[in-house]
């Protein structure tokens, strides 16, 4: 970590299609090697396979899948006289948002359909629908810090 000054914190751009940041962020997470047009082209086909199967704005389905599987807390390592404690933690909104992300793009990528916007589309209606890979993650995530508690008065 620097010690001079904090580093400056960059503004997305919104996409072109949907005017909205969080798409942007999403397809800067998921872009590969800088190939943006591919990413960009995955998400909005899923966004649209996501339309056709729930028959409601993807927008929202894909804001409100993104919502289902932010965590509110998580574990940190703390060091204490040779012990090593997992703390819960309450989540920055930042970092809630980010592991959202990243837990939806990586389930997505294990799954077994053979193009990644099937695999995107299936990931976001699951999240949509409080189930899928990415929610096991949040609830792992969350019984992990409950389990924990008797280790929070160690926060930082």
């Amino acid at each position: 970590m620097s010690r001079r000054r904090a580093a400056v914190k960059r503004t997305i751009l919104p996409d072109a299609k949907y005017h909205n940041q969080f798409i942007a962020k999403f397809i800067n997470c998921l872009m590969k090697q800088g190939k943006k047009s591919i990413a960009e082209r995955a998400i909005y086909e899923a966004l649209e396979q996501v339309k056709k199967s729930l028959k409601q704005d993807e927008l929202e389905i894909f804001l409100e899948a993104i919502e289902n599987v932010k965590p509110s807390v998580e574990v940190r390592s703390r060091r204490v006289g040779g012990a090593t404690y997992q703390v819960p933690v309450e989540v920055r909104t930042n970092r809630r948002l980010a592991l959202s992300i990243k837990w939806i793009i990586d389930s997505a990528r294990k799954r077994r359909e053979k193009v990644i916007s099937a695999k995107l589309a299936g990931e976001i209606i699951d999240a949509y629908k409080k189930q899928g890979e990415a929610m096991k993650k949040r609830e792992s995530t969350h019984k992990m810090a409950d389990a924990n508690k008797a280790f929070a008065h160690y926060r930082w």
